[in-house]
């Protein structure tokens, strides 16, 4: 290897090389490499855990409140579950429970006959129906009152 022409003389080469001999991972890079990054001192540290912290929790509960309603609560709260396990293995543990209690209903699910599936699929109308309705009605939108007068 020619010397880099440099203030420091072959110093580059002897780092270049003793980095490529070394037994040590190289840093990651992307998201990751940026977190360890953040992570590496303490106030940083705390700092993303806080953060991480409060944005799972709120992305936990806004879920939490759109179950009721059609959409995507259920999403929401494991996206949320999914941010939180990032800095708190206690969310990690909840989560995997509740991806092995997914699937299991799942398969459950998939081995049921016909009449099995349409009742669970009436009764799962019937629920957001139902839950609609009374969210509506606490806005003052009356739907069955607006039905009659179309009929």
């Amino acid at each position: 290897m020619p010397t880099q022409n440099t203030d420091t003389g072959e110093a580059d080469l002897i780092k270049d090389g003793a980095a490529a001999r070394s037994d040590m991972p190289e840093r990651r890079g992307g998201l990751h490499g940026w977190l360890d990054g953040i992570r590496a001192t303490r106030t940083g540290a705390m700092t993303l855990k806080i953060v991480v912290g409060v944005i799972g929790t709120i992305m936990v509960v806004g879920g939490l409140i759109m179950v009721p309603f059609p959409g995507p609560g259920w999403l929401v709260v494991f996206a949320g579950l999914a941010v939180l396990a990032t800095e708190f293995h206690w969310a990690h543990k909840v989560l995997e429970f509740g991806k092995r209690t997914l699937h299991a209903w799942t398969q459950w699910y998939k081995r049921q006959g016909w009449t099995v599936r349409i009742v669970v699929l009436l009764v799962t109308v019937a629920s957001a129906a139902v839950i609609v309705y009374f969210g509506l009605r606490t806005i003052g939108v009356d739907v069955i009152e607006l039905a009659q007068r179309f009929v």
